[in-house]
């Protein structure tokens, strides 16, 4: 039985299928459901669990060489809450697009992480690195 670490057995098997170059979106309570996408669904209640709290488990368990954000996430949100978002994804190349060109890239993904995260446009497409050993 695991002690540390991501609990959830449903992220663990669609974290263990990810490979180099694979995507992976973490997403907030609001994002669409894609019907042909695996979806782990975290969500407890809003706020709950964060975008910001997944990818901080993730992180733990995934090389991530690329993150895609909606360029909407920086007009619709606070200095603050940009910040938090720049401080979590320290050390990773973001590149901010469009939400309909981001919302292209869902579907060529491994699975969809849903959260219970209120933030505007606080969704993630995180793109796997090279696992090295």
């Amino acid at each position: 039985m695991l002690k540390t670490g991501i609990l959830n057995p449903d992220l663990l098997h669609l974290l263990a299928r990810i490979r180099h170059t694979n995507r992976l979106v973490i997403a907030d309570r609001g994002f669409p459901y894609w019907k042909d996408l695996e979806i782990v669904d975290l969500s407890l209640v809003d706020g709950i669990p964060t975008v910001l709290q997944v990818l901080e488990a993730v992180r733990l368990n995934l090389d991530i060489e690329q993150i895609y954000m909606a360029q909407e996430f920086n007009l619709e949100n606070n200095p603050e809450t940009k910040k938090r978002f720049a401080e979590a994804m320290h050390g990773i190349p973001v590149a901010f697009e469009a939400h309909d060109q981001f919302k292209l890239r869902v579907p060529g993904s491994i699975g969809l992480v849903r959260t219970g995260d209120t933030v505007q446009y606080a969704n993630l497409i995180l793109v796997s690195g090279r696992v090295e050993g």
